[in-house]
């Protein structure tokens, strides 16, 4: 059986979150904590931190994001486009963690886990390619151009960031959707064009 890079990274992400469930020895080493990787030298943390999720809520909208997102991601890249996709998951994890792990680096108790991140990269690059691509959101019954979607994201995710009201970090959504454009862009500088064409013909 032949099974898409986008379903090994989910079927590695879901064995992982799962099995850290039931370790909570690893499931608290796994996590993202700041004050740790600052004091600790525990790098791994950056990347593990997007295998381990809080809830199978939590794991299952990470996932199908994922999943939709990731083959349309692999496709466009072309013949490099599985190998490309893993790279921009994995990086995106990454990075979006950085302006968290500098704003809590002196925090001892500040967690974080999730692909969110990641998933963000995901998004993004792919509304770069088509940013007219429908998204459904939650129970609204139509469709939503993936542009649009964008923007509402990136505002929401700055706005929640700042008020740091609730226990979700809007900044790995932020960072990473920035991460997932700026990465599209260096790698097909040709998409910005072909971005602002199809917005151009788009008709509410």
């Amino acid at each position: 059986m032949n099974l898409s890079t986008t379903i090994w990274i989910l079927l590695v992400t879901i064995a992982a979150s799962i099995y850290a469930w039931n370790r909570q020895d690893l499931y608290e080493k796994w996590m993202l904590n700041p004050y740790q990787i600052k004091h600790y030298n525990q790098y791994w943390r950056f990347i593990t931190s997007g295998f381990v999720h809080l809830n199978y809520p939590h794991l299952i909208f990470n996932m199908f994001a994922l999943y939709y997102f990731g083959q349309n991601v692999a496709y466009y890249f072309g013949p490099s486009g599985n190998l490309i996709l893993v790279i921009l998951y994995l990086a995106g994890i990454v990075v979006s963690d950085i302006p968290t792990y500098l704003k809590y680096k002196d925090v001892p108790n500040y967690n974080s886990l999730g692909a969110s991140g990641g998933v963000a990269a995901v998004l993004f690059s792919s509304i770069m390619f088509d940013p007219l691509n429908e998204i459904y959101i939650f129970f609204i019954p139509y469709g939503i151009p993936g542009f649009v979607v964008g923007i509402l994201y990136l505002i929401y995710s700055y706005y929640q960031g700042k008020r740091m009201s609730d226990n979700i970090n809007h900044d790995a959504h932020l960072y990473g959707a920035i991460f997932g454009l700026a990465f599209t862009v260096l790698l097909r500088p040709g998409v910005i064009i072909s971005f602002i064409q199809q917005i151009k013909e788009w008709s509410p």
